[in-house]
């Protein structure tokens, strides 16, 4: 797994090594299986933020190379092959059928991830699938099981949970002082008004979280306004509060708003412990509060180094590199299918209480789930 240094090059590379780039040849990672890539779907996320994780990798001697992607559009394909390699396809049959591959990235339209996922564990493949996992809880259900069944890796998309300041605080939660904790609490802002999956797009990360750091749900109450109408032809409210009870017997509490503003600040994670909490501010600072008397304590990247990678940074790149150790059969995944089919059960969960006024309790019935659901939202 890549070290935790903040998006920055290792500090053994950095100053034992006199590499202060990180990109050295390093013997251990180019002696790695080479891996060939897919992707189903090459829109924003993939352009943005897969396409240049992988070109980081190869930077620092990850054997790994994009064999083939699907576009719909051939103008985009073309660019994408000058621009990342590969080879272009309109139909993602075609790309499974003609190319030798040992992985695909589902990356297509949400409403598609189960048809494509379910076409990649038939064809045997290893799959990683953005987030939200799929749009119908009987759906993923359907793709979890068929994966278990085939006995092929399934991994969903948590890329939070390998960005650094979120992989220390889990460090901090596991081996202490913030172990064994009582509460989470988290924000989560969606402001700009073209993005209409504020559930499914955005707060969906902070469901993961929500689990990443406390475990599984049991149970589950919204209360939420139509203050301001926003998106009010696809959704019953524009504000909301969500509480969470833990299987553990742990609590917490999700605010989530599209009306707020989007990058001022964006995101807001909290993990109290017993005289130990922690905050991570905008998937930026983790703010660590141990002692009445000592000081906090804080990491964050340094801006002016320009040595600070935002594949690294984000998670992306650590995220890929995980999928492509599972390929290889080196380590287990660490975020699977199901993972993402329980981020995406808290957002029905959520959009259920608030249709029902009431508490639900979970895990929900897939298809009663689906069906109620599309009775609140329209989409």
């Amino acid at each position: 797994m890549l070290e935790d240094t903040y998006g920055h090059t290792p500090i053994k590379k950095m100053f034992d090594q006199a590499d202060c780039y990180g990109v050295g040849f390093d013997e251990e990672r180019a002696a790695r299986r080479p891996v060939r890539l897919g992707f189903i779907g090459a829109g924003g996320i993939a352009v943005s933020k897969y396409f240049p994780s992988v070109k980081r990798l190869q930077t620092v001697w990850e054997p790994v190379e994009v064999v083939a992607f699907v576009h719909l559009d051939e103008r985009y394909g073309r660019m994408i092959e000058k621009t990342w390699g590969g080879r272009w396809y309109k139909d993602y049959e075609l790309m499974l059928a003609e190319e030798n591959l040992d992985g695909v990235l589902v990356l297509s339209p949400s409403d598609l991830h189960a048809e494509h996922a379910l076409a990649c564990i038939e064809a045997g493949l290893p799959i990683l699938v953005e987030k939200p996992f799929a749009l119908s809880l009987a759906d993923g259900e359907r793709v979890c099981r068929a994966a278990e069944e085939k006995g092929a890796p399934l991994l969903s998309v948590a890329n939070k949970r390998f960005s650094p300041p979120y992989r220390r605080a889990m460090h901090f939660v596991r081996e202490g002082p913030v172990n064994d904790p009582a509460m989470f609490a988290a924000k989560f802002n969606l402001g700009y008004d073209y993005a209409i999956l504020m559930l499914e797009g955005g707060t969906i990360h902070v469901f993961d979280l929500a689990r990443f750091f406390m475990g599984d749900v049991a149970r589950l109450s919204a209360i939420g306004v139509n203050k301001y109408g926003r998106h009010a032809d696809k959704y019953p409210f524009d504000n909301a509060m969500i509480s969470l009870e833990y299987a553990s017997g742990s609590v917490g509490q999700i605010y989530t708003t599209p009306s707020a503003l989007s990058l001022k600040p964006w995101e807001r994670v909290e993990v109290y412990g017993n005289n130990a909490w922690l905050a991570v501010e905008d998937q930026y600072e983790l703010i660590l509060y141990d002692s009445e008397e000592g000081p906090a304590k804080s990491w964050r990247p340094v801006i002016p180094n320009t040595l600070i990678l935002d594949e690294e940074f984000g998670g992306y790149m650590g995220l890929v590199e995980h999928f492509l150790e599972v390929i290889r059969g080196r380590e287990t995944p660490l975020v699977t299918g199901w993972d993402g089919h329980r981020a995406y059960e808290l957002n029905v969960a959520t959009l259920l209480s608030l249709h029902r006024v009431q508490p639900v309790s979970l895990p929900l019935d897939p298809a009663a789930a689906d069906a109620e659901r599309a009775e609140v939202v329209a989409y």
